[in-house]
């Protein structure tokens, strides 16, 4: 079983009893909200921004990773996809997170729909992770695209409005709505 745990924006805690916690894509208070406690042993980070590469957030040593490639830290394996978008020149790392063939895939900033040939490379996805309030992130007719492409079990919106927050997002009922889901569990 994998626990996630929303802290806001982009940044989860990934955990599966057993095995090492991964924090995605810590915060600093610079954008508005409460800098949660965090205890990690690996961090991932998808761009260089006061929203996204806060390391500092996790307590202990953690490993921190900000960059493509495929890494096998204590039973975990991660493979970091660069997702960059060629028209704006936006730089993403994307991880795909495999706890003993569970996987959830962390879309970090992605901006854009990806290529088909990139989508099928990532096999199965069990939780999807996806930005859905616009700015510099998906916007929400274009995360259900995304979500239409990649077909996961389970899709955990993130990268939204939230009280508090400095930066300008959507809400996420806006994705509920493109992806003609009434109600979100819980």
């Amino acid at each position: 079983q994998l626990d996630i745990t929303w802290y806001g924006l982009s940044c989860f805690r990934l955990v599966e009893r057993g095995k090492i916690a991964v924090i995605t894509d810590p915060f600093s208070e610079e954008i508005g909200l409460t800098v949660p406690k965090l205890k990690g042993d690996l961090v991932t980070i998808s761009h260089d921004a006061p929203g996204h590469a806060f390391v500092e957030a996790v307590k202990g040593e953690p490993y921190a990773i900000s960059r493509s490639g495929e890494y096998e830290i204590g039973g975990v394996f991660v493979t970091g996809i660069a997702m960059h978008n060629p028209e704006t020149n936006m730089h993403n790392i994307s991880y795909l997170i495999d706890f003993d063939g569970i996987t959830a895939l962390h879309l970090g900033n992605l901006d854009h729909v990806p290529d088909q040939s990139v989508v099928q490379e990532l096999g199965t996805v069990n939780a999807l992770l996806i930005p859905v309030g616009g700015g510099r992130g998906l916007r929400a007719a274009q995360a259900a695209e995304v979500v239409a492409l990649i077909e996961p079990y389970y899709v955990v919106p993130m990268h939204y409005e939230q009280e508090g927050l400095q930066i300008a997002l959507d809400p996420v009922d806006k994705l509920l709505k493109a992806m003609g889901v009434s109600k979100a569990q819980e």
